[in-house]
């Protein structure tokens, strides 16, 4: 469950005041996700997402993540920009939190996407990242290659608690993967970074939202890109990879932002990379949430058994053979 904080009816009615937004009818907690608290809120004039930020996003990145909405949705692109308040603040503060009103986009997300599906988020990635391109307002990728060794010993030894043999196994594939990743001819942008399918909403085989924006950051193009493909092309366990849906949603990239022969000759080493990236974050997050909390744990091997898809290397190792 994605609620960690609780707003009361009261509370709430109070925020909705300073808007021209209608006054409040009903509002619930969303359970997906797992970084912030999210509400679906209806009031006599509409839907909204109100989210209020826990410590995961810090609010000094809040502006950034406003603008990057507001320039995206000025070009047209499906994404869910901040309500601005009667003096056109956009964020506020709720509960000790920060917190935003969010436009509400239809659509749901989907766990078992076709590739007709996967071919419609790889246009809408690349439409997304045309856009991004007079965008001005950088961030870093604190979840970045240059993140994922301190990350890694962070969790240490104690990676061997998931499972027997990872701290070294993992520790082989970052070395390797870190020695073979280099920017150099890679376009860089604002990039979303998390576009797994829960953030995308759609109505048949046509996105209507591109959602969660809160790890975007400055970095490769294309490791966006590959950040999509191994959370797109796998069933949720990482046991079983679809090439059908991998190839749809490269090619509804390509049809819109066409990769040179440099790209694709390192978007294999950004997709290990994106591997090994989400494996250490979950193991960072398995390890450390509490086993009462009010979320649900991922799974870190899901992601390392995609990477030793990737790479042959690591297939020889012996962790979730």
């Amino acid at each position: 469950m994605a609620v960690y904080t609780q707003v009361s009816a009261e509370d709430l009615g109070e925020f909705l005041t300073r808007f021209d937004v209608g006054e409040l009818v009903s509002f619930k907690g969303i359970a997906e996700g797992v970084e912030n608290s999210n509400y679906l809120v209806e009031t006599t004039q509409s839907r909204f997402i109100l989210t209020l930020y826990e410590k995961r996003v810090a609010a000094d990145d809040l502006p950034f993540f406003m603008a990057l909405l507001d320039h995206l949705a000025e070009r047209g692109q499906p994404v869910p920009p901040a309500i601005p308040d009667r003096t056109g603040r956009e964020i506020h503060e709720l509960c000790g939190r920060p917190a935003c009103l969010i436009k509400f986009l239809s659509g749901v997300s989907v766990s078992h996407p076709t590739p007709a599906q996967a071919r419609a988020a790889g246009q809408a990635m690349a439409r997304m990242h045309r856009a991004l391109a007079d965008f001005e307002p950088a961030r870093e990728n604190t979840m970045g290659v240059d993140h994922w060794r301190p990350l890694f010993e962070r969790c240490g030894k104690s990676l061997n608690d998931i499972v027997p043999g990872l701290y070294d196994d993992l520790g082989f594939a970052l070395d390797d993967t870190v020695s073979a990743w280099s920017a150099d001819g890679l376009d860089s942008c604002v990039i979303h970074a998390d576009l797994f399918p829960d953030n995308v909403l759609m109505l048949g085989d046509r996105v209507t939202g591109v959602i969660d924006f809160y790890f975007a950051c400055t970095d490769l193009r294309i490791y966006d890109l590959a950040v999509a493909l191994t959370a797109w092309s796998f069933d949720a366990t990482g046991h079983r990879f679809d090439k059908a849906v991998a190839d749809a949603l490269t090619t509804g990239y390509e049809g819109q932002f066409p990769l040179n022969g440099h790209e694709r000759s390192q978007l294999l080493t950004c997709a290990v990379g994106s591997c090994i990236r989400f494996t250490l974050s979950r193991a960072w997050d398995w390890l450390n949430t509490p086993a009462d909390a009010m979320v649900t744990r991922k799974d870190p091997l899901a992601f390392w058994r995609r990477a030793k898809v990737y790479d042959p290397a690591l297939a020889r190792l012996t962790t979730c053979a």
